[in-house]
């Protein structure tokens, strides 16, 4: 495998079992959204305040790009990294695609005190997951290897599921 992907909504746990299945598996995690942090030398809102969305879009563009040239990570994506069609061709030839699926009830209790979200700094954030989910569901589904549900289950349990169901895939 050359490399493992997470994709799926805010709040479905993509850092937290990205994390995990990486010492796991013995490889480096990279966070698409951290590593443009750490290249930018700002914070994801600050990037969208001055640059606006399609800003940070092409920013993140640039970084899926160069992470899925690597070989032996495990890469969490932002959330809205499916919606271009270069991003989605980029992370289905990168390597193996997990879609880690959650409702939008565990969205809205898992996001609700992250201030680092620019998409959610509204009056109603439940509106906006469920709105978001409904575009990007289906992008998910079309890049994914395998979707794994995330609700009411530990991190550990979601790894192991993972690992498990990794090992019975065909190599492609």
């Amino acid at each position: 495998m050359r490399n493992l992907i997470l994709v799926g909504p805010m709040g479905a746990g993509k850092s937290t079992i990205g994390r995990l299945l990486a010492k796991e598996l013995h490889l480096p995690f990279k966070d698409s959204d951290k590593e443009i942090e750490v290249r930018t030398g700002a914070n994801i809102p600050w990037i969208f305040d001055k640059e606006g969305e399609p800003g940070f879009r092409d920013r993140e563009t640039a970084m899926i790009v160069e992470l899925c040239h690597e070989n032996g990570i495990v890469l969490a994506t932002g959330g809205g990294a499916v919606m271009r069609p270069e991003n989605r061709l980029a992370l289905r030839n990168g390597g193996r695609v997990v879609y880690l699926h959650a409702s939008i009830e565990q969205q809205v209790a898992r996001t609700s005190r992250d201030r680092n979200r620019p998409l959610l700094r509204n009056a109603n954030p439940e509106k906006i997951l469920r709105d978001l989910l409904a575009i990007r569901d289906p992008l998910y589904r079309e890049i994914a290897d395998l979707v794994v549900e995330t609700d009411e289950r530990p991190p550990r349990m979601v790894v192991l599921d993972i690992l498990e169901r990794l090992a019975q895939l065909a190599p492609r």
